[in-house]
């Protein structure tokens, strides 16, 4: 906001691309405070005189009316993102860590209901407001999202059922769909189980038409988010064999080790990543095959174990992104698919030559968390590059937001690139940029990225969470309102499960409270007998010496050994579980 008008009834609003409007207030607007899930909606309609001041950030919703050669606009609806000018209410300490334990009590009434927990009854589509659909097809990928979320929940609130989920969910994915092939020493994950009453039929070979009767790799990464975040907070050494099972499969069938990087499919009876049967997926390599390890579950590997062989493929992996991704002589966006030898694939199905928004970014995000490890000039100059250039080609500069898919290079005559089909706004794209930028700010700082965090925050959190049913929207409309029609009017679906909106939460407390409040952060873990007898508590990869651990209970009492700098708990020795809670702290 730059200025008001008290007697007119009209205040100046400034877009994010700087650019002014005049706002008229209109008889009957309504105007209200930001509030999370489970807050009770919070009218300012009577205050807006007063919360009128210049430099406030807000949201104004209204109508354009062509009149007197103009267009006046007249506001409906009024946002405000706190009470006072430079308060945001995202940036409360608890507002994430809340945002996180409403979203479990969605997921767990919507699937369980109130009986105990079964996921002979997990279903993965799930209506708007939380009831199941006819299908009987468990994707393995959606169970493994949502444990992912209840054990983040878990993490972040110390509420035991959602642990209780994590640990169901992650037996449920070893017993249904893990097979074991002793003979090549690896393990697969099935794409999901049909069932039919007691009766269930595996499902080995992708069901969608990118990947139909074959085995993409992002199935098998995202098979491991869920139990890997489990694994972070139960220690249970099964879950690490199975990791290591399923790593030795990448470096066997997907990894090409003379090109570099990893195939993004194999077919289903030679396991190879050339045969013909994988038609346009033959000899390929994508960003999913290649840089979705990292936020799946690679760095939270990294982070239970400390093993220096993870590292070395996440710094592989991120040389690997470095090298063939960015392809700023022809386009602000980077390329997205490649053949073996890392030559374009301009051609492939929907993908052409386009542009994912969020996969930029979540380029930059990841490349920041390695940086924080393994300082390299060219992870942090592609990060800040890529800051730098994405708002004005991906975001919407007037309303706020994240686009989807755009095509990469303009054509003859144009000067904005195409939406690929829609304009709309897709809930994982946003949690994308917050986490980039805030990452971004919280490591080396800058007005422009907290800029951009902050907008990001705001528009997400204003416009997808629904405050009606619980949870958050899939996709909305460029203007915010939400966009329900087939599977975007889903709460559960092969694209959603928890998994996006838990993660937001999780490293937005982090990013939050750890490098940018300067807030302390309790943390909660559950390490089984057979768990290692050290714990390692670091939330994130974080820029060294920023955080340190400072408190540390045991079942409820104060445990004094522990290391700060290092952020890891000796254990000691028990014939059950402990409950560990610690609290990190911001470094002066």
């Amino acid at each position: 906001m730059t200025e008001y008008d008290r007697g007119k009834g009209v205040f100046g609003l400034r877009t994010i691309d700087g650019r002014r409007f005049d706002v008229r207030l209109s008889d009957g607007m309504s105007a209200e405070l930001l509030r999370n899930l489970d807050e009770p909606y919070a009218d300012a309609s009577g205050h807006v005189d007063d919360m009128l001041t210049p430099g406030r950030p807000l949201f104004a919703y209204g109508v354009f009316y062509p009149e007197g050669g103009a267009y006046n606009y007249v506001a409906k609806r009024l946002v405000f993102m706190g009470r006072s000018v430079d308060d945001y209410n995202f940036e409360r300490p608890n507002w994430w860590i809340n945002q996180i334990d409403s979203l479990a009590g969605f997921y767990r009434k919507a699937q369980f209901g109130h009986d105990p927990i079964d996921y002979k009854n997990y279903r993965t589509n799930i209506r708007l407001g939380g009831e199941k659909t006819d299908s009987h097809v468990q994707e393995t990928d959606t169970i493994s999202r949502m444990v992912y979320g209840m054990a983040s929940a878990y993490m972040l609130t110390g509420n035991e059922e959602y642990l209780e989920i994590a640990e169901k969910g992650t037996e449920y994915l070893r017993d249904h769909m893990r097979f074991v092939d002793t003979d090549a020493d690896v393990v697969y994950w099935y794409h999901g189980i049909k069932l039919d009453g007691d009766y269930e039929r595996k499902l080995f070979t992708s069901e969608f038409d990118d990947d139909y009767d074959a085995v993409p790799m992002y199935e098998q990464i995202y098979a491991l988010a869920g139990p890997t975040q489990t694994f972070r907070v139960t220690g249970d050494p099964r879950i690490s064999d199975d990791a290591d099972a399923t790593l030795r499969l990448f470096e066997k069938y997907y990894r090409d080790t003379a090109g570099g990087g990893y195939y993004s499919h194999i077919d289903p009876v030679l396991l190879s990543p050339h045969h013909e049967s994988l038609k346009f997926n033959k000899s390929r390599k994508n960003w999913n095959s290649v840089g979705d390890h990292a936020p799946a579950y690679l760095i939270n590997l990294l982070l239970a174990t400390g093993e220096q062989r993870h590292a070395e493929m996440l710094e592989r992996t991120f040389d690997t992104i470095v090298d063939h991704f960015p392809d700023y002589e022809v386009s602000p966006f980077v390329n997205e698919r490649f053949f073996h030898d890392w030559t374009h694939d301009l051609g492939h199905t929907w993908q052409q030559n386009r542009a994912v928004v969020g996969h930029n970014l979540k380029i930059a995000w990841n490349l920041m968390r390695m940086h924080a490890i393994k300082p390299k000039d060219t992870y942090r100059q592609v990060a800040e590059k890529i800051a730098e250039i994405m708002p004005a080609k991906g975001s919407d500069q007037q309303r706020g937001g994240w686009y989807d898919v755009v095509e990469r290079v303009l054509q003859p005559g144009e000067e904005w690139h195409r939406f690929a089909w829609h304009d709309r706004k897709a809930w994982w794209q946003q949690e994308q940029a917050i986490l980039a930028y805030l990452i971004l700010f919280g490591s080396i700082g800058g007005d422009a990225n907290q800029a951009q965090a902050r907008q990001a925050e705001a528009f997400y959190n204003t416009f997808f969470l629904d405050h009606d049913e619980g949870a958050v929207y899939f996709n909305v409309l460029a203007s915010g309102m939400p966009y329900l029609l087939g599977t975007e009017r889903l709460k559960g679906s092969h694209s959603m499960s928890m998994y996006h909106s838990a993660e937001l939460c999780y490293l937005s407390a982090v990013y939050t409270n750890l490098l940018i409040t300067k807030q302390p952060l309790d943390l909660w873990f559950k390490p089984r007998p057979d768990a290692n007898r050290t714990l390692r508590v670091a939330p994130d990869l974080l820029p060294e010496g920023r955080v340190r651990l400072t408190d540390v209970e045991i079942d409820g009492k104060p445990w004094e050994t522990f290391d700060p700098i290092a952020m890891t708990v000796d254990l000691p020795e028990s014939q059950s579980s402990l409950t560990v809670k610690v609290r990190l702290t911001p470094t002066a």
